[in-house]
């Protein structure tokens, strides 16, 4: 609920969320200590979905503290409450930021991801290993979900799709990064929703394939799992572009402009491992996927 992107859109969500009988809403910070204490002491949860954190790649650059803040300390005081109240099952989002500078597609979850290139992407590694750690010391099955460029209905305004719906409809220009040569492996929201249900309800168990003599970084003999959740379908900006000026039935005046610190030119997701641990297949294009954006959008802004 922080001032990171507009409030008003995440007050919104919220009141489509109190519809649920069961929904309930706590305001408070991940990092007090205290609050999450008594939280997982009052629910004690059978399984806990961590998609909280302090998202973005650029906004790492000039406030790095708040990524500390939420997504080390934060998911520290989840890692304990789950440890402390025996949960079953602790799924919580990872990102696809943790290739930062690896050049080999796609990307799989055999890859060493020890070269970030953003405190965005640092933080989400460091998840990782935090889960392992109380994977392999207390037991706790974890599952960390890479997650490629979501995108959809209720997303965040500081996404490159949001912002560039804004600007066409507002007839302004749109920087288009790289010279419009970035790669990205969208991937809708209802695609990756279904997903984190599906392995939520098969825990982590232990790899009886990890050779500790030839690590593979994906596995382990604790109850820990890593997977790549992406559409498999690697986009060219160009062709995302285009692909939204047909759902808005109109042009976009195009800013070429080089590559921004801290962003890689592609990303495109091995999904092998998830296919076969839940029969992942995801099932909404680009064109689709933009097409309910934009009728979402302009419902929502009333454009």
């Amino acid at each position: 609920m922080n001032d990171y992107y507009e409030v008003d859109l995440k007050e919104r969500r919220l009141e489509a969320l109190t519809n649920y009988e069961n929904f309930q809403f706590v305001k408070a910070d991940l990092a007090d200590r205290a609050v999450m204490q008594r939280q997982f002491a009052k629910h004690n949860a059978a399984a806990v979905i961590n998609l909280a954190a302090q998202a973005g790649v650029r906004y790492s650059i000039t406030n790095p503290h708040s990524y500390i803040d939420s997504n080390i300390v934060g998911f520290m005081n989840v890692l304990e409450g789950c440890r402390d109240t025996e949960v079953e099952h602790l799924v919580y989002a990872s990102s696809s930021s943790v290739y930062g500078g690896n050049a080999k597609m796609p990307f799989s979850e055999r890859d060493s991801v020890d070269h970030p290139v953003s405190m965005y992407a640092a933080t989400k590694k460091a998840n990782e290993l935090m889960a392992h750690t109380y994977s392999h010391l207390f037991n706790l099955p974890t599952t960390g979900l890479r997650f490629f460029t979501v995108y959809g209905p209720w997303g965040r305004p500081d996404m490159a799709y949001f912002l560039f719906t804004k600007a066409i409809l507002e007839d302004r220009p749109i920087d288009v990064f790289n010279h419009g040569q970035m790669q990205r492996d969208f991937t809708y929201i209802d695609d990756i929703v279904e997903s984190i249900i599906k392995v939520l309800d098969r825990p982590a168990t232990p790899d009886d394939r990890y050779d500790p003599v030839n690590p593979d970084p994906g596995l382990s003999q604790a109850p820990f799992r890593i997977f790549n959740i992406g559409n498999n379908q690697p986009v060219r900006l160009l062709q995302f572009v285009e692909a939204l000026e047909a759902a808005l039935g109109k042009k976009a005046i195009k800013n070429f402009r080089p590559i921004q610190a801290g962003d890689v030119t592609a990303t495109f997701a091995d999904v092998d491992r998830l296919v076969d641990w839940i029969d992942y297949g995801p099932t909404t294009d680009i064109e689709a996927g933009l097409s309910r954006f934009v009728k979402w959008y302009r419902d929502y802004y009333g454009v």
